[in-house]
């Protein structure tokens, strides 16, 4: 769970919320036109633009923002010092049984016990983490593409609200209601592109670097393993994967 995103999340909800009810009161900001034009009108206008498919997967790519937990490289470069000890003193085929947590470094190492060459170990992982980034940067760019609907939606009902209000000027009784309709839509429209679209964003396109940068360090290792380096090579190797202030010292 990322804590800093859903402390955020809820930070940024309970403000807006607790400036209406300090205002005029939450029912004021709720009006189903608005909703309609906005949140309903944007997710068809980004179906639109993508196939069904992709759309789908990005609410789970969303759910990624909460789920994700950041890679440890630390732990990554233990664990893979382990594995090359026990590759050093009992061969590649003792890595069978090794309990090894993170999947793709569990897929790595099956690919070692198989037997199978490096620049084919290199090529099969190398392209899984291709692949993930794409999946990962398709549902960024979903978001990203929310982020831009949701405001010109908005505007969009904004200009609904102006026509139907100049249309009824000589009904006061209409103005009101037309004109809760211009501003809530633009409301609806900033809300929906700053308070989700542009984050999830930007948080997704956070995750795939970092994820793509865990995924090279264990590819890395592995090769050492495979190449049968030192285990203490292959630490200093992977010591360069972090930052500067991170990195074990001599006395270490």
């Amino acid at each position: 769970m990322d804590i800093a995103t859903l402390v955020g999340l809820l930070g940024a909800i309970a403000m807006v919320v607790m400036a209406m009810v300090l205002g005029v009161g939450i029912p004021t900001f709720i009006d189903v036109q608005s909703i309609l034009i906005v949140v309903v009108g944007t997710h068809f206008v980004v179906m639109m633009t993508y196939s069904l498919n992709e759309f789908l997967a990005a609410a789970g790519s969303g759910m990624k923002v909460l789920t994700f937990k950041s890679p440890d490289c630390h732990e990554l470069i233990e664990s893979i010092v382990e594995l090359a000890d026990m590759a050093r003193k009992s061969g590649l085929l003792a890595l069978e049984g090794a309990t090894i947590d993170d999947p793709f470094m569990k897929k790595g190492i099956g690919l070692l016990v198989d037997g199978h060459d490096g620049d084919v170990v290199k090529s099969i992982l190398e392209k899984d983490v291709r692949m993930a980034s794409e999946r990962h940067q398709q549902g960024a760019s979903i978001f990203k593409t929310m982020a831009d609907v949701a405001p010109a939606m908005g505007m969009i009902g904004t200009l609904i609200g102006l026509v139907a209000m100049l249309s009824n000027m000589d009904d006061p009784k209409a103005i009101g209601p037309a004109m809760a309709v211009a501003l809530l839509t633009t409301l609806y429209g900033a809300i929906m592109a700053n308070m989700v679209g542009i984050p999830i964003a930007t948080k997704l396109n956070a995750r795939d670097k970092e994820e793509k940068v865990a995924k090279t360090l264990i590819i890395d290792g592995l090769l050492g393993i495979q190449a049968g380096q030192n285990p203490r090579v292959i630490e200093q190797v992977l010591h360069g994967y972090l930052a500067e202030g991170k990195r074990p010292t001599a006395e270490d």
